[in-house]
């Protein structure tokens, strides 16, 4: 008989140092210390190459894995235990030594429209200028606005909202998530339709990552886990896996399940919007590979509609 996994007496949380990340690192501390009220639960704060670099693309400085590296690194030297993420930031293969060991409970996984002058995108002038850091928003937005100005919207949320206040910006659109979990969901003019604006893999969850040979965290972390929203997540990055997505595709997943049936809407779009391969499929699913198989059968739907395609002719990162 295996000895009995004892409880932990201390951790320490890697996070960002932006407002909602330290919120999220503050949320998991909590649900710790409730789990393991002798535990002295810590948090390291950090700034990452993806929080320095405000000037350019994340598409073109390499990706959303900026974000996380310098958590891994903290990782590997000892200084930390844990990460927590915003799922849609983690890369979808994770680094050797790391793993996924626990996704949490969603958020809003919408897409929100945020204004200071306008109810919603119908009501924007031909020319007014809309921000988004997001390729899948420009896309879906050119193809459905292409009379609207796209213009790069990068810096932590307090940093986005402040940009639009100034009036750089006739609008933006944010993940709903981070508006609601910073208790600004009253700048929200409107939510975006799940069905036109598809969100991201992973968006709105919370992703706890840690080293993979610790597997007594995977044990700590484990009543934190939720179900639907790891089958959800399991089958959205199974699709961006496979078409190799990143912040340099526009590529569209969201899951929703229930009745242990899981629906899965998903779509990749050239960068001028003039291109969408869209697919939905549902399954019985009961398990992380159920989920997974779905998320490869659309994928494979979307690479007979041309999505190879339309990936190899995006513009490179230079």
């Amino acid at each position: 008989m295996s000895a009995p996994i004892l409880p932990p007496t201390r951790l320490v949380i890697a996070s960002r140092e932006s407002r909602l990340a330290m919120w999220q690192a503050e949320h998991v501390r909590n649900c710790l210390k409730k789990l393991y009220p002798a535990c002295d639960v810590q948090i390291l704060g950090m700034t990452t190459i993806g929080d320095q670099i405000l000037d350019k693309a994340l598409s073109k400085i390499g990706g959303k894995g900026l974000f996380v590296k310098e958590l891994e690194t903290a990782m590997q030297e000892g200084r930390a235990d844990l990460a927590v993420h915003s799922l849609k930031d983690v890369p979808m293969v994770m680094p050797n030594g790391f793993e996924l060991a626990c996704v949490m409970a969603r958020e809003d996984s919408r897409d929100a429209f945020v204004s200071n002058d306008f109810h919603r995108l119908e009501d924007l002038p031909k020319g007014a200028v809309i921000g988004t850091s997001s390729l899948r928003r420009e896309s879906i937005l050119k193809a459905h606005f292409p009379h609207l100005v796209i213009e790069p919207l990068r810096g932590n949320l307090d940093t986005r909202l402040g940009k639009l206040d100034k009036g750089q910006y006739q609008a933006i659109i944010l993940a709903a998530a981070g508006l609601k979990r910073l208790g600004l969901e009253h700048r929200i003019r409107a939510f975006l339709p799940l069905d036109r604006y598809t969100p991201a893999a992973g968006q709105g969850a919370l992703g706890i990552e840690t080293l993979s040979h610790q597997p007594n965290m995977k044990e700590w972390l484990k009543p934190l886990n939720d179900l639907p929203t790891l089958f959800e997540v399991s089958a959205e990055r199974m699709i961006s896996r496979q078409l190799g997505g990143s912040c340099e595709v526009p590529l569209a997943a969201h899951a929703v399940w229930a009745n242990d049936h899981i629906h899965l809407n998903s779509f990749v779009a050239s960068v001028d919007g003039q291109k969408i391969c869209r697919t939905q499929g549902e399954a019985s699913v009961k398990s992380v590979p159920e989920a997974e198989a779905l998320g490869l059968l659309l994928a494979q739907d979307l690479l007979k509609q041309g999505a190879a395609d339309l990936i190899q002719n995006l513009p490179k990162t230079k």
